[in-house]
């Protein structure tokens, strides 16, 4: 496997490569150097998808650098557009933003089986099967957040692959179609880590796009029980959507100062990245 670059901070590198050390037997037939960076930018839209505490403001040269040392793909474009804006704001203006983006609208909330299964007891059945599915291949969240929380399941599509990992990401494609458009109609910059994401995903069929209109319209499912009678109390949504309290973010040890990317040479291939409260 050909090293990531050191311009790759320690931090990204160790996840990167422990996901690639974990056996897939359904892991879609990639080259290494493209499952590397497949990983590091699922693991970059999961660290930039959390609430952005203080920890995570103080790393932003740090993700901007990562994010530059990338190879040239949309994703990676998308991902450097939207910290232009995420490293010039203030850090109680990001924090607001944040909260108004996920955490006080519906149609741009984080927590994807919403979207599929509105407030139904079949929505807790999903969350069940979601954290059986971490469960089988040897992840624990921690139970820090619900298992559907969308950078759980990022951080779970970087360490599983692209085929067992991304499946959660493919099943709900749907409610992440109407996350970026709700986040494209409000003009947040956050559109671009969901526009990042979307270029990693098939595109959306006729029927897609015809659900996901019709739940931009209508709304997802609802019904006036909750979700006790399969023993998901923990995961059941109050009688009014409210998104459940956000976890803190991925914790991160003490980053080191970085020496700025040198550009490549001749010898340095960009494919050799391949491999996101």
């Amino acid at each position: 496997m050909t090293p990531l670059p050191t311009t790759v901070p320690g931090i990204v590198r160790t996840r990167v490569k422990a996901a690639l050390r974990r056996p897939h037997r359904d892991a879609a037939p990639l080259p290494p150097e493209q499952e590397e960076t497949r990983a590091l930018l699922l693991r970059l839209m999961s660290l930039l998808l959390q609430y952005p505490d203080d920890a995570l403001a103080a790393a932003r040269p740090v993700l901007t650098a990562t994010v530059e040392a990338l190879p040239p793909s949309q994703a990676a474009t998308e991902l450097a557009e939207f910290l232009r804006w995420f490293t010039g704001e203030e850090p109680d203006a990001l924090e607001r933003h944040y909260v108004e983006m996920f955490d006080l609208r519906r149609k741009s909330s984080l927590y994807l089986t919403y979207y599929l299964h509105g407030d139904t007891r079949r929505r807790g059945m999903a969350l069940l099967t979601l954290a059986q599915r971490y469960r089988a291949t040897g992840w624990d969240t921690d139970g820090g957040e619900l298992p559907d929380h969308l950078p759980v399941v990022l951080e779970y599509a970087a360490l599983a692959g692209p085929r067992a990992g991304e499946a959660p990401l493919r099943q709900h494609r749907r409610g992440i179609e109407l996350i970026h458009r709700a986040l494209t109609d409000t003009d947040s910059p956050y559109r671009h880590v969901l526009g990042a994401l979307v270029s990693l995903l098939p595109p959306p069929t006729e029927a897609d796009l015809a659900a996901v209109a019709e739940l931009a319209a209508q709304g997802p499912p609802n019904e006036d029980v909750g979700l006790d009678p399969y023993g998901m109390g923990e995961f059941a949504p109050p009688d009014a959507f409210v998104p459940p309290e956000q976890a803190p973010p991925t914790l991160m040890p003490p980053l080191t100062p970085l020496t700025p990317p040198s550009p490549p040479t001749p010898s340095s291939s960009p494919s050799s990245l391949e491999g996101p409260r």
